[in-house]
């Protein structure tokens, strides 16, 4: 894998799954400095951090402090950024909003090689808020390994 400048994730509304894979790598050593971050694909105003969310992270140990959601913007979307969906559905979104030439943008499980993607918690239990912790943790260790790999 190439050396990003930032990874940002993204999710659809920038508060649940995105924050956590951000939160979650940020946990993690990577042996060269690289920006973390997420953002929504539909953010039409700030919104704090899901609170099942919060609460997953901060029961395993994360304190994520004060997040806001913010909307991935055009100059996000640039070739020193990898670009990670949660979903197909948002990577296509992105490609059919963004001028993405020479931009990666990639579906988080299809980058580790994972096969199935990462279900959205939203409106569900604590328990699935867990699970997708538990999931993204498992995944963005194999991110992390394929990072720390450098360039192949």
């Amino acid at each position: 894998m190439k050396k990003y400048n930032k990874i940002i994730f993204i999710c659809d509304s920038g508060t649940a799954r995105a924050p956590m894979a951000e939160a979650i790598l940020k946990e993690y050593t990577i042996k060269y400095p690289i920006e973390i971050e997420s953002r929504g694909l539909v953010v039409l105003f700030p919104e704090p951090l899901n609170q099942k969310t919060e609460a997953v992270l901060i029961s395993n140990g994360i304190n994520i402090g004060k997040h806001m959601s913010k909307q991935l913007l055009e100059e996000d979307v640039v070739p020193e950024n990898l670009i990670i969906t949660m979903e197909e559905t948002q990577r296509q979104k992105i490609l059919k909003d963004y001028e993405t030439e020479g931009v990666d943008v990639e579906v988080l499980t299809e980058l580790t090689g994972d096969e199935l993607e990462i279900i959205n918690p939203y409106g569900g239990t604590l328990q699935s808020y867990g699970l997708c912790y538990e999931t993204l943790n498992k995944t963005i260790r194999k991110l992390v390994n394929l990072i720390n790999e450098g360039e192949t």
